[in-house]
């Protein structure tokens, strides 16, 4: 007798499917997941610092990424023996942190071929002494996150290669985005495509992180990157989508519509409010005027700057009734302009001396000649307290474009004077306010004064642009790596200018904007919906998580210790949550080098900070050489791995 229920037809079937879709993932043994163990019975997802797919057959069994390894410890539960094969989607260290456990098991390793070098010398991109180009950086500021010991591949894929095991062929397709080399595995098992897509996106239509994506000086090019891997995963119309973090995705293509909306929106917003690629020359100065002096020219009375075809330098000069000078900023000028345009000033402007230069921010673009400043004129440095450690010391830092990534011999500066926010200072009868205006880095002030009855604010690198174009909202670079939370930058930036109601903003680059301030409208409305954007897109409900890459930093960065000694750090750890938060935080160091100290537990206030000493030990015999430290998190209760270093340079 035949007593099973019949097969649901029309509505009864549709409202079956639709229940299936809702239902949650099946639990296979011992934390095994499976998303569709009726279709895909071979199928398991195991979740320690990033998902790891299991492929089984029979006793054996192929891998998509590795996570932390502990997936080996528990693959008998499913049933299988022996991992073949290794297929990581991308060289994170959360995908592959694990592959020191795989010693002596006798299993090979596959990835891209646009990644090879990240898992085979990782070290070659942590560096001492950073330069502009150097490989996958931000202006010196690293955006990759190789592991901590070097992963021999056996065999690599380029973008549209194929692999089969086992019968199996998985098409092999370009998906940078998330990393910069990234790669998808497409399986059809069944009539039906399985999407192994690493970070390019997650359930809800989601970014994995902000920083892994912000490979440049705010262009756009890792969210272009990602827009078009996604467009590559939506053609295959997969039935899952099985991404290195979160839930498995099923029936992916309406997520991708419209994560890619949300990509082409930040997009927009992104890059710069100013035409900077095209007609930056045309929008950088419509009020000054030659002076008799050749390339020096005048925006009021009292103030002038450097002005030519396609040059940009930093460099504007207070020069009194005296004769006696304030410079604000000092780089980007040939040394021999800048001293024929000095002597120029001198013999016909009445110039006599440079008491002080008065930096805008920590860049390096902005104070390169401000040695051959004080060693010429005997020229003072002043600048905002906050940006005492950065410019003093950067290479205790990771963040982009510090003084010695130029290149020119020049790798720090030392103030003479250091103003508090809202200090005040007189000079050759001029009153100047120093304040705290961050934006394009934290690390910024805005010089404020009356000059020639006019309000005058120098910006630095925080506003740029045509006040008269509506179009123009006058952003610069938005970088996660300037720590540039916008809390803490634009949006700041953006509410000073607008109490502050200014005459005339002097940027930096020699960009001169008169009657700013319906522009500081258009800047102030962009800092939200900038923020906006972020949120959208965040896999984070606090997005600050997701967007800055410096919530776990070793100050210093970069530390050197010679065979057999000891060094210390200061790892210091901040909580965006309004709460406070358990962090357990477990040091990695390779071989030759180790973390005596040992691993951390702690609790961070709510919005705030805490700090832990790491001491790090080189081994008597340690081959000299640069290695990297990696701090293994687990936040709230939540594995993340990997996600952060701190540089260490094994001397003799």
């Amino acid at each position: 007798m035949n007593t099973l229920p019949p097969k649901p037809t029309g509505l009864a079937l549709v409202a079956t499917l639709l229940l299936a879709l809702t239902l949650p993932l099946a639990a296979a043994p011992s934390g095994f997941k499976q998303p569709d163990p009726a279709r895909h019975p071979n199928l398991f997802t195991w979740t320690d610092t990033c998902n790891v797919h299991v492929i089984r057959d029979g006793d054996t069994a192929l891998l998509i990424d590795l996570g932390d390894g502990s997936v080996l410890d528990h693959l008998e539960e499913i049933g299988v023996k022996r991992v073949e094969w290794i297929l990581f989607t991308h060289h994170h260290r959360e995908q592959c942190q694990g592959a020191p456990k795989l010693k002596g098991r006798n299993v090979k390793l596959a990835a891209p071929e646009a990644e090879r070098a990240l898992f085979e010398n990782p070290a070659s991109y942590r560096k001492m002494i950073v330069r502009l180009g150097d490989p996958f950086t931000v202006h010196g500021s690293s955006f990759v996150r190789p592991a901590v010991e070097p992963i021999k591949l056996d065999q690599t894929f380029q973008r549209m290669d194929t692999f089969t095991w086992r019968g199996r062929e998985f098409r092999c397709v370009d998906t940078r985005g998330n990393s910069p080399g990234g790669m998808s595995y497409f399986l059809n098992e069944g009539g039906r495509w399985l999407a192994f897509t690493g970070d390019v996106m997650m359930d809800g239509a989601k970014m994995h992180t902000w920083f892994d994506t912000d490979w440049d000086y705010g262009f756009a090019a890792g969210v272009w990157a990602i827009a078009n891997g996604t467009g590559q995963i939506a053609a295959y119309n997969p039935a899952w989508m099985l991404p290195s973090h979160g839930p498995a995705i099923a029936n992916a293509k309406q997520q991708i519509e419209e994560f890619q909306q949300k990509l082409f929106n930040l997009e927009r917003l992104l890059v710069r409010g100013y035409p900077v690629m095209s007609f930056a020359a045309a929008a950088q100065d419509k009020t000054s005027q030659p002076t008799v002096v050749p390339n020096v020219w005048q925006v009021s009375p009292h103030v002038f700057k450097f002005r030519g075809p396609n040059f940009a330098p930093n460099f504007y000069m207070i020069l009194a009734d005296s004769g006696r000078a304030l410079v604000v900023d000092c780089g980007l000028i040939q040394t021999n302009i800048l001293d024929t345009a000095l002597e120029g000033m001198r013999q016909k402007l009445g110039l006599k001396a440079i008491d002080a230069m008065v930096l805008t921010h920590m860049h390096g673009d902005h104070f390169l000649q401000a040695p051959h400043l004080k060693k010429n004129w005997g020229t003072q440095f002043w600048a905002l307290d906050r940006m005492k450690d950065v410019c003093e010391r950067p290479e205790a830092f990771d963040y982009a474009a510090p003084i010695q990534s130029y290149g020119i011999g020049v790798d720090r500066i030392k103030f003479d004077r250091l103003f508090k926010s809202g200090e005040t200072f007189d000079w050759e009868g001029f009153r100047f306010t120093i304040d705290w205006m961050p934006g394009q880095t934290e690390f910024g002030l805005c010089l404020t004064g009356m000059i020639d009855g006019r309000k005058v604010a120098f910006t630095g690198d925080n506003i740029f642009g045509n006040p008269a174009d509506p179009k123009q909202s006058g952003h610069e670079a938005m970088s996660s790596r300037t720590s540039g939370i916008l809390e803490e930058g634009y949006i700041v930036a953006a509410e000073y200018l607008t109490k502050l109601k200014p005459d005339i903003l002097l940027g930096g680059h020699s960009f001169v904007m008169d009657q700013p301030a319906a522009f500081i409208e258009r800047y102030r409305k962009w800092s939200y919906e900038m923020r906006d954007a972020f949120k959208s897109l965040s896999s984070e409900p606090e997005y600050r998580w997701w967007f800055d890459p410096f919530w776990v930093r070793a100050e210093p960065y970069r530390v050197a210790v010679k065979r057999g000694e000891s060094v210390e750090v200061t790892v210091n750890v901040r909580n965006f949550e309004a709460k406070p938060l358990a962090f357990d935080i477990l040091p990695h160091a390779p071989p030759g080098l180790s973390a005596t100290s040992g691993r951390w537990t702690g609790t961070v206030p709510a919005q705030g900070r805490t700090q832990f000493t790491l001491r790090l030990t080189a081994a008597p015999d340690a081959t000299p050489g640069i290695r990297h430290v990696a701090f293994d998190i687990t936040r709230g209760g939540k594995r993340l791995g990997e996600l952060f270093d701190c540089i260490v340079e094994v001397r003799e």
